[in-house]
């Protein structure tokens, strides 16, 4: 009986010593960073919605932008070349695109030169171009900038973890080294989580962009073309 209970209270003790699995939320882990890592964590989370917001509102500008009837040209060409010019304007002024805006500024040109009509279209497409680029230059600012306030968060959770030891009196204890630890890797982290967003979304706008300036610049050429042809 007494080999029996001995045994029962070793395997209590072994129950009782198992160790048991720890789980660290992601608001755990920032808190654990201190005021330091908990700063910059704010600054880069203030980023993150910024660059989302500037991909969202410049997407569905853009998408707004691409959008135009297909037919839209040959209605174009028919009043030019029946010399309704109120009607093209017309036409171009309901469509309200940079596409329709480029054309409407040639068309306004009709009776000048080719070569001053070209000019003052190109003059106008440079400026649906800064339209269109606005604030993306923003998102590539952050897609540099947040990585190294990251790797700033991670020097100074190393000078913090340093400083700690030092005031520990050179006995290394992980539970000293903990808080500065968790700074440098959190920020770290959270810095390159926010300049991979920004600059994914940076690169799909100028793709978008450049197909709408593709398209500007062929609905231009159209426009010049036919202004070209005998009559």
């Amino acid at each position: 009986m007494i080999l029996q209970s001995n045994i029962q209270e070793g395997a209590d003790i072994l129950t009782d010593g198992e160790p048991v699995e720890k789980t660290l939320s992601i608001i755990e882990l920032i808190s654990s960073g201190g005021f330091a890592g908990q700063v910059i964590i704010a600054v880069l989370f203030v980023m993150l919605i910024f660059a989302i917001y500037i991909y969202f509102e410049r997407l569905f500008a853009i998408k707004a932008a691409s959008q135009i009837d297909s037919n839209f040209m040959n209605q174009i060409k028919d009043h030019v070349s029946n010399g309704k010019i109120d009607s093209a304007q017309m036409l171009c002024a309901q469509v309200n695109s940079p596409v329709s805006r480029l054309i409407n500024k040639g068309i306004t040109r009709i009776g000048k030169p080719l070569e001053d009509i070209n000019t003052a279209i190109e003059n106008a497409g440079r400026l649906e171009i800064y339209g269109l680029e606005k604030n993306v230059s923003v998102l590539a600012t952050i897609s540099g900038v947040a990585p190294m306030i990251g790797f700033l968060g991670t020097v100074v959770g190393m000078i913090l973890a340093i400083f700690e030891l030092a005031n520990a009196g050179g006995t290394i204890q992980m539970d000293v080294l903990a808080s500065g630890l968790y700074t440098a890797m959190t920020t770290t982290v959270a810095g390159l989580i926010v300049g991979i967003v920004a600059y994914m979304a940076y690169n799909h706008l100028v793709v978008k962009t450049d197909k709408v300036v593709y398209q500007m610049e062929a609905n231009s050429l159209e426009f010049l073309d036919h202004l070209n042809e005998p009559i």
